[in-house]
């Protein structure tokens, strides 16, 4: 990719993310007279443009998942801060990304570390525009599909737990669990010697080729289910997100570029 495009990409990422902000900080509790998601979207950017820096100069990528993880985790606690009043709906949301984000975290982080390294930044890291590009996109991914959670935990309007409550927990729990067995059982598969170059058609992987992705779906729309009851006006753009991971899933980073690879590999 060329510098331009990088760099346009870039930029778009940005301004992407500052629109996505303004609508989500309709009817929101304010900090010195600015809505609070402000001061977070800023701060999600800068992490990643932090951390860029240091793996750049020693071509890295093993950092790039853990801060996406710690990203989702501080960000949504930096909000809490910022509330003036937290309920039980707050609490339920927060606790759910952060024992997601926690979980994945880790078991990126830790794929990667016994991998060496992770194929999609092979050509992606010696390019300092297009490497700068994916941790903005990286930013951009973690205010988009936490954007329910944001416009939820932000907002003025208070509402005990409910039926949404309920249903939004059942689904975020089935989809954290498939994710979860899903990545077990496909690392048990990995570490077999007599599966080297094999692709796994066993236990939930027999029933569809991304049960992780597919995991990761139904949990996020569980988090948008449990949030619904408390966004209005122009906060009802944040429903792009649970659209949004579907689409990154399926047509961008995960399944689709997975399936090339598959392709290649497996016909």
């Amino acid at each position: 990719m060329k510098p331009l495009s990088s760099i346009f990409f870039t930029a778009i990422s940005i301004l992407l993310g500052l629109l996505f902000t303004y609508a989500l900080s309709a009817n929101t509790v304010e900090f010195a007279n600015v809505p609070i998601l402000y001061f977070v979207t800023f701060y999600i950017f800068i992490l990643q443009w932090i951390v860029f820096l240091p793996s750049y100069l020693n071509q890295t990528e093993h950092y790039f998942d853990l801060t996406g993880s710690m990203t989702y985790i501080t960000s949504i606690l930096l909000v809490i801060f910022f509330a003036q009043e937290i309920d039980f709906r707050d609490v339920l949301i927060c606790s759910l990304i952060i024992i997601w984000a926690s979980r994945l975290g880790l078991f990126l982080s830790k794929r990667v570390a016994n991998a060496g390294e992770d194929t999609r930044f092979v050509h992606i890291k010696p390019n300092f525009y297009q490497f700068l590009m994916t941790w903005t996109i990286q930013g951009l991914w973690v205010l988009m599909t936490a954007g329910m959670a944001f416009a939820a935990l932000s907002s003025k309007n208070k509402l005990g737990l409910d039926a949404f409550a309920v249903i939004g927990a059942l689904l975020w729990l089935i989809g954290f669990i498939i994710e979860v067995i899903s990545d077990k059982q496909k690392t048990n598969f990995k570490s077999n010697p007599l599966n080297q170059g094999k692709f796994i058609q066993e236990g939930l992987w027999s029933f569809s080729r991304h049960p992780n992705y597919f995991g990761e779906i139904v949990l996020w729309i569980g988090i948008a289910v449990i949030a619904f009851p408390v966004i209005e006006s122009w906060q009802y753009f944040a429903l792009l997100s649970p659209i949004f991971v579907i689409f990154l899933l399926t047509k961008v980073s995960g399944i689709n570029l997975l399936e090339r690879q598959g392709m290649k590999r497996w016909g």
